[in-house]
């Protein structure tokens, strides 16, 4: 094969991939990349003003395509600036493919200026992270690489390339990289045992997390949950595992203290774990949060998810569609009469609950956020794509906006703040059809509110929504849980958690970045605050007080 630059065989690389778009940030040490990127076909990269900002846009379009996303950040400052997000994508199992530059290997022994370890920098927020030293090896590093970013459990991966090596003339071939098939089933015998179990509990419950949304194992749930009339509970969830309407559905179990998802486990007989570990709160429980004698079975392709932190009775590494099937026909046939009947009645009351509640959805309370939505909800039916990082409002974005169809709803995930206007401006360049919201708080909205240049830059149509509350809302609700365990008297909050002085204009901010915007001030104006932005060709924040 025919040599060419290391940096345009690295290219035709992604391409093979179908990674023909790369999200990034320019700097010197990657200049000729950058140069052969700007000068090659059927590639397109994406401008970001900040690397942290491209790494959330990477996030955004990878979680909405399904696929791995592209990332290019600068040096040891640019990943700096980018590790952040990079944890949010690792925490997520988002399969970014991370790629730096540095002067080149000539110049190791010479510490010089921007000099660092970048694959140690990476290693903590990352599966795999390597740098290539040797011009031969390229593409077998990508490559590897890329089928690490992929396989389950996927996450972000990083790839450090020294310009001299990118300089050096490339004849490896360029193949398509080559991922493993993980729908893999359990053993007929150890879905039997599962089944055993599980289908005595006379208080079942399911956990469930983002695993059961990668491998599109949204209907095997509903019928193993149906089967055995069990309460689902959301873990560590920001997709749609199961629709917001489904009776048996009982919410996220949440990440902040895990006496609350204690509460929610604590009486149930028999648990099922699918696709998510447990739990993920920032403060949890040391001690198992399941009662004595619970029967409780774990299914993921993430081994190292399984007894992770509370031992179980039954592990079983496999693809949770194909367990999950599998044990759904074990449940049909071995269920008796008395079971069915009982799971059939469990279910029976959450039906009655959920359709005794359903007629609030349609009522408001006047606030203007609540008007917004409501408003929203009616334009677009409900035909819309959520990024929603708008953490205390989000249950009532979510009681507008539910979550129903596999693809119309990301949530923020990792616990940093700042994913939802750059997710927003990535899933919508994955799905320029549809259209796509991004909420944030005010906080949240400002660490990464240049995603709007970048998304007037490139023609992104994507909307915004800030929900302004001129603070950190999060932090007044924690604290005031730190005082209640620790009974200390309640007093005012904390000066660093308030936003209120001096007021950022977020609506002439939005426009000075060349997107649209307005403010929101008063239930009456939300109406036609939703008008405006629809009709908007090009991006559109609208500022909502609340």
């Amino acid at each position: 094969m025919e040599a060419t630059p290391g940096r345009e065989r690295l290219i035709e690389q992604f391409k093979a991939d179908g990674l023909k778009v790369m999200f990034g940030n320019p700097g010197t040490v990657e200049q000729g990349f950058l140069d052969a990127v700007d000068a090659a076909e059927e590639f397109r990269y994406v401008l970001a003003l900040q690397e942290t900002v491209a790494a959330g846009i990477a996030d955004g379009y990878a979680r909405a395509t399904g696929g791995a996303a592209l990332l290019q950040l600068h040096s040891g400052v640019g990943l700096g600036n980018g590790i952040g997000m990079l944890y949010q994508s690792l925490r997520g199992h988002t399969p970014l493919v991370v790629v730096a530059g540095d002067a080149g290997v000539r110049y190791d022994a010479m510490d010089a200026q921007m000099a660092s370890d970048l694959v140690a920098m990476a290693r903590p927020v990352t599966k795999y992270a390597t740098r290539v030293t040797d011009p031969r090896s390229v593409l077998r590093t990508v490559r590897r690489a890329v089928k690490i970013a992929l396989t389950p459990p996927r996450g972000p991966v990083f790839v450090a390339l020294p310009m001299d090596v990118l300089d050096e003339l490339n004849s490896e071939p360029v193949l398509p990289t080559t991922v493993p098939l993980t729908d893999v089933a359990p053993s007929p015998a150890s879905v039997g045992r599962a089944a055993e179990l599980l289908a005595s509990a006379e208080r079942p419950v399911v956990l469930v997390g983002d695993g059961v949304a990668l491998s599109g194992a949204q209907r095997e749930l509903v019928a193993v949950a149906e089967l055995l009339g069990a309460d689902v509970y959301e873990v560590d969830s920001s997709e749609v595992n199961i629709a917001a309407s489904h009776p048996l559905r009982r919410g996220q179990t949440g990440h902040m203290f895990g006496p609350h998802s204690k509460e929610l486990v604590a009486d149930a007989d028999g648990v099922l774990i699918v696709g998510t570990y447990v739990f993920p709160e920032v403060f949890p429980e040391l001690e198992s949060p399941f009662r004595a004698g619970a029967k409780i079975v774990h299914i993921d392709l993430n081994a190292y998810e399984i007894a992770k932190n509370h031992p179980v009775d039954l592990g079983l590494a496999a693809d949770p569609r194909q367990a999950l099937r599998a044990l759904a026909g074990v449940l049909e046939r071995q269920l008796t009469p008395q079971r069915r009947a009982a799971a059939a009645a469990r279910l029976d009351v959450r039906t009655r609950e959920r359709a005794r509640s359903a007629g609030a959805v349609t009522e408001d309370d006047g606030t203007p956020m609540a008007v917004f939505l409501r408003t929203l909800a009616e334009r677009t039916g409900g035909d819309l794509i959520v990024f929603d990082e708008a953490l205390t409002t989000s249950p009532l974005v979510t009681r507008y906006l539910p979550a129903e169809r596999p693809g119309d709803y990301h949530l923020t995930r990792g616990g940093s703040l700042g994913v939802g206007f750059p997710g927003a401006v990535g899933a919508k360049l994955a799905r320029p059809d549809r259209l796509v919201v991004g909420f944030a708080g005010d906080g949240g909205s400002m660490y990464t509110y240049q995603a709007l240049w970048t998304a007037a830059r490139h023609g992104i149509d994507a909307k915004f929504v800030v929900c302004n509350n001129r603070k950190y809302r999060l932090l007044d609700d924690n604290i005031a849980q730190y005082w209640r365990e620790r009974d200390i008297p309640e007093h005012g909050f904390p000066g660093s958690f308030d936003l209120s002085h001096p007021e950022i204009d977020f609506a002439g901010l939005a426009r000075s970045l060349g997107a649209g915007g307005m403010r929101v001030e008063k239930p009456d104006e939300a109406v036609a605050a939703v008008g405006r932005m629809l009709s908007h060709p090009g991006p559109f924040l609208v500022d909502v007080q609340i």
